[in-house]
């Protein structure tokens, strides 16, 4: 009788990559000036470099306004959706955080950003539970460096 697979296992299986192997890109996401000022309305963040236009292109090093760095984090959960980076396998998946956030390079609105998510580590928790470290890199259309790098962890219920 062959031993029950382990959760690791299982969940390294439903993904069918290993830690250190690309997961997948996302499609292309268009950020505008409307989306930002929207978001702005949520989080109360008015820093005029990001919702004054006229200002933003007065005053702005980048020569118009910018894109909220946690807009940015704020669409993490959205590409790993698109990617299906969570298993259909998986009874339960539960957000746990976040090891490394970075903004190496602000995103000028518009824009044009994807996600490459990249699977970190599998770690078995024990009674059927994995966490899983994935690194997202966040992309801009025709730029060089990316938006964020940010290491995230999802506890997955197998």
């Amino acid at each position: 009788m062959a031993e029950p697979e382990s959760a690791v296992e299982h969940v390294q299986a439903a993904l069918g990559r290993a830690p250190g192997e690309e997961l997948g890109v996302t499609e292309w996401f268009s950020v505008d000036q409307d989306l930002v000022n929207r978001f702005a309305e949520c989080t109360r963040d008015y820093q005029w470099i990001h919702v004054d236009v006229a200002r933003a292109r007065r005053e702005s090093p980048f020569g118009g306004t910018i894109v909220h760095g946690y807009l940015v984090f704020s669409l993490l959960p959205h590409f790993s959706y698109e990617i299906g980076m969570v298993p259909s396998s998986i009874r339960q998946a539960i957000n746990y955080g976040a090891e490394r956030c970075r903004f190496p390079a602000p995103v000028r609105v518009p824009s044009r950003i994807r996600d490459r998510i990249t699977l970190l580590q599998l770690e078995d928790k024990g009674e059927r539970r994995v966490l899983m470290t994935v690194r997202h890199t966040v992309e801009i259309e025709s730029e060089a460096r990316p938006a964020l790098v940010a290491d995230t962890l999802a506890m997955l219920m197998v």
